[in-house]
């Protein structure tokens, strides 16, 4: 599997951008001032990654999803690790993420990648999403947001 950058978004990356993502026109806006970098196996994209500068030494992954049958294959501690390691070279001293307060499996997986929570965006879901998101039979409210010191 290699790891690649994506410089236009077809559908399937569009698919899986919108799964971690429900909200086209939020994804739309950042993806046009990010690095979208995507993960393939056997020639078709099963993971992608989207890295936004948010300040001139903070790096944010806005955007991470792994296609449904390809889940529980480490790829996307991968796509974090990447990350990691494009910040350090790039010379950013942060990486942050923010997450779903109701993502259990999304929590666990930054925290084992060395991540910390760092803050809490009450109702960020709320007031962001036309629509209810429900994870985990929860409805959606809070953001959580976790960061890595490099």
């Amino acid at each position: 599997m290699e790891i690649h950058e994506i410089t236009e978004i077809t559908e399937v990356e569009w698919a899986l951008l919108l799964d971690a993502d429900p909200a086209k026109e939020l994804v739309a806006a950042y993806v046009n001032r990010s690095r979208v970098f995507g993960m393939e196996k056997a020639g078709k994209v099963v993971g992608i990654m989207v890295l936004l500068p948010t300040r001139p030494d903070t790096l944010e992954i806005v955007n991470i999803a792994t296609d449904a049958n390809f889940r529980g294959q480490g790829i996307a501690t991968k796509l974090i690790q990447f990350a990691l390691d494009y910040a350090r070279k790039a010379k950013y001293h942060r990486v942050e993420i923010g997450t779903g307060s109701t993502g259990f499996e999304q929590l666990y997986l930054y925290q084992k990648c060395g991540f910390r929570m760092v803050a809490i965006e009450q109702d960020f879901f709320v007031k962001h999403y036309p629509e209810p998101i429900i994870e985990n039979n929860l409805v959606l409210k809070d953001m959580v947001r976790l960061a890595i010191d490099l």
